[in-house]
């Protein structure tokens, strides 16, 4: 089969909150954005629309009074997206080369030349791999089993009932002291017999008396019925091997996340834990034309606001570097498509081939 060229000025990776709205904003730009979806993969834990395809009803997006279920908030995305003119592909991109603008994007029998490139490719809850733990209908995943507290943790299902929370780090410290708000008694599930959570979030988990320690234990298995959801955990003791099922209504998985960014390692700066960095003042990358948005350069909110937010963002963001206007980039530095660098204290300009022009209007002057 003959490969396929594309030629775009805005391409989009990702399809949740974050790339949705990078599309919606694009587009009404007249941008004409291609958005890139993953096609659905269980094995990978990938679903078109992000994790709010498994999240059920959302209570906490504005706009919605009575909630909306997750799905139903991501396909009124999708469509608005579609109304300006956005254009949806589904495919796998097996690599990158961010070296040289266009830049180029390498699918399956397909290749895509872009002058812009907004990655809102999200994070990806770590999960046990346990039974009971995947996505309706193979287990409980949005019917009783979250990785998110703060999304999941006021609805109803959860409100005044016994909750398990897996981990013992400082998000799992985070995620149990929340729960707490809610739930009749939560109990931290941790494998060793101490935490890896700092000492603040330990003292903290410590000091809440609705929140219990089973130690050196792991779950092995998420029981319950679909009209139901989760009623129970098999846990099993580390040291003595021993099994027990543990009569629960609710399990959340806090062993972290990890964001979904492979696909650029060694292009675009990363942190320890491969989150991309941004400017602060953008959401520009360590490559001119390069944007970050959503949950794949956010380790601290994780929310489908703030990413919709940083969406609209690296929009704007996109749409001012194609229109040759300077973009603030991680180094302090502002840069324009031609190549141009403005300094950090905005005395002069760099131009492409290392000249340094004052960038103050009366010093240009002078030297005409």
């Amino acid at each position: 089969m003959a490969t396929q060229t594309l030629k775009r000025d805005v391409v989009i990776i990702g399809s949740g909150p974050a790339g949705l709205t990078a599309a919606i904003y694009s587009a009404r730009a007249s941008l004409k954005p291609l958005l890139i979806d993953a096609p659905p993969d269980a094995e990978k834990q990938t679903t078109p629309g992000g994790q709010l395809m498994i999240t059920t009803e959302v209570e906490n997006y504005p706009g919605f009074a009575k909630g909306i279920q997750g799905p139903e908030l991501m396909e009124e995305f999708r469509k608005q997206a579609e109304r300006f003119g956005t254009e949806f592909l589904e495919t796998w991109i097996r690599e990158v080369d961010l070296s040289e603008r266009p830049f180029t994007l390498y699918g399956d029998d397909l290749v895509i030349k872009t002058e812009t490139l907004i990655v809102a490719s999200g994070a990806s809850a770590q999960w046990l791999g346990i039974p009971g733990e995947a996505k309706v209908p193979h287990g409980f995943g949005g019917n009783g089993v979250s990785a998110c507290a703060t999304c999941d943790g006021p609805l109803p299902a959860f409100r005044n009932k016994p909750l398990i929370v897996v981990g013992g780090g400082d998000t799992a410290m985070e995620e149990a002291t929340f729960l707490t708000r809610y739930a009749s008694r939560v109990y931290v599930v941790h494998r060793r017999d101490k935490l890896r959570a700092s000492k603040i979030m330990q003292d903290k988990a410590f000091r809440n008396e609705k929140i219990e320690f089973i130690w050196n234990t792991a779950v092995e298995e998420i029981l319950g019925t679909p009209e139901e959801g989760v009623t129970a955990v098999r846990l099993r003791n580390l040291h003595t091997t021993a099994e027990h099922t543990f009569p629960i209504s609710g399990v959340f998985v806090a062993i972290g996340h990890k964001p979904n960014t492979q696909l650029f390692r060694d292009q675009l700066d990363m942190d320890e834990k491969g989150y991309l960095i941004t400017s602060g003042k953008s959401t520009a990358t360590n490559i001119p034309g390069v944007f970050a948005s959503g949950d794949v350069q956010d380790s601290v909110y994780r929310q489908a606001v703030t990413a919709a937010g940083t969406g609209c963002m690296a929009a704007i963001d996109a749409e001012r570097f194609l229109d040759h206007l300077p973009v603030a980039m991680p180094s302090g530095e502002e840069v324009t498509i031609e190549g141009e660098h403005i300094t950090p204290d905005h005395e002069a300009i760099i131009t492409p081939d290392g000249h340094m022009i004052p960038n103050k209007p009366e010093l240009v002057a002078q030297e005409d």
